[in-house]
């Protein structure tokens, strides 16, 4: 990891969309930065605001409906301000995606090559068809697609979900850009592909010092590569710190969920893994002071208060997290049985 200026600085960054029912505050005050060779992590439930943060980074939540606030600055551009035409000249070249859904973001009446291909060529009209043609394939059999020359002439659908996915992989790599955003990238890919992928990450940072934010649900993944965790929560923040941190002294109850509900061979497996109880919150009406309040069985009073996302332990003034529980008392309540967990044989308050 890179020292100097950050590669990216996000401030207060909100995004609600007005529907019907209601503003949906599907982002509420995020705040992080990134540095050149660095991975950030961001990881929560479905609906906690991961993939709606990142996509505002790209451009690609503006609408009518849509209200954002907040900067987000990617070197000397402002991106939450920032023109169309300046996004579109930003967006695959200094700042590229690896989207969640590959079987819908590649498009179905062109081949994989002339997709790749152009993806490179918008960005440098100085490199060739030919010269981008062979980039397509280099990239293709890196991300481990067998007969990658003849499978440029392959249409999105004569390839399954896993396949597409690298093809997406590759197509974000091809320019390769300062800073990539990888929502799920390993999702559809069994374990041997995963492994390959996430070295590619890894030649990524290491040879251009490109910062990585890695959306994942896989805390395995995270493990793996990640420097920096941040936990999502309802459009919150709600832990943020290192990688160590994260995993040996969390401090948050839903980081305990997220922990507990992993599993683990060395462990009883007739014994049920502690769950998180209850259900996420609806973004239309989100829960009065700490949004996790209604599931944690350790709420108290002050929980109808916000806590604000600060450094409570005194050993580690960069972990930062939004829980009004003092820092010996989370150590204790976090353990069930033998493990991290969050205690789900207590009541829920409502």
């Amino acid at each position: 990891m890179s020292a100097g200026a950050p590669l990216l600085e996000v401030d207060d960054l909100r995004v609600s969309f007005a529907t019907e029912d209601g503003l949906v505050r599907a982002v509420d005050g995020v705040s992080f930065t990134i540095s050149p060779g660095e991975v950030l992590a961001i990881v929560g439930e479905s609906g906690s605001g991961k993939s709606v943060m990142a996509m505002t980074l790209m451009g690609l939540t503006r609408g009518p409906n849509a209200r954002i606030a907040g900067r987000a600055t990617l070197g000397a551009v402002e991106l939450v301000s920032a023109s169309e035409r300046d996004l579109q000249r930003i967006r695959g070249a200094s700042i590229a995606m690896v989207f969640q859904d590959p079987m819908s973001s590649l498009n179905p009446v062109y081949r994989i090559g002339r997709q790749i291909v152009e993806q490179i060529r918008v960005h440098d009209r100085s490199v060739s068809k030919q010269e981008a043609s062979a980039r397509a394939v280099e990239l293709l059999a890196r991300v481990g697609i067998p007969h990658a020359e003849r499978r440029l002439q392959s249409y999105p659908h004569e390839f399954s979900g896993g396949m597409r996915q690298r093809v997406m992989i590759a197509m974000a790599l091809s320019c390769s850009p300062r800073l990539l955003i990888a929502d799920e990238p390993t999702t559809a890919l069994d374990v041997t592909v995963q492994a390959q992928i996430l070295e590619e990450l890894r030649v990524l940072r290491q040879q251009s010092d490109a910062g990585i934010i890695l959306i994942t649900h896989d805390l395995a993944v995270v493990a793996d590569i990640a420097d920096r965790v941040i936990v999502m929560y309802a459009g919150r923040v709600v832990e943020h710190g290192t990688l160590d941190e994260l995993f040996y002294d969390p401090q948050h109850p839903y980081t305990w969920g997220l922990l507990g509900s992993i599993t683990r061979v060395d462990r009883d497996t007739s014994t049920m893994l502690p769950a998180i109880p209850g259900m996420p919150p609806s973004l239309l009406r989100t829960p009065q002071g700490c949004h996790f309040r209604p599931r944690c069985p350790h709420a108290f009073a002050k929980c109808m208060d916000v806590p604000e996302l600060s450094a409570r332990a005194p050993d580690a003034p960069g972990h930062l997290d939004r829980c009004w529980l003092e820092v010996e008392q989370k150590r204790k309540l976090r353990v069930v049985g033998d493990q991290i967990g969050l205690a789900s044989s207590e009541p829920v308050i409502s």
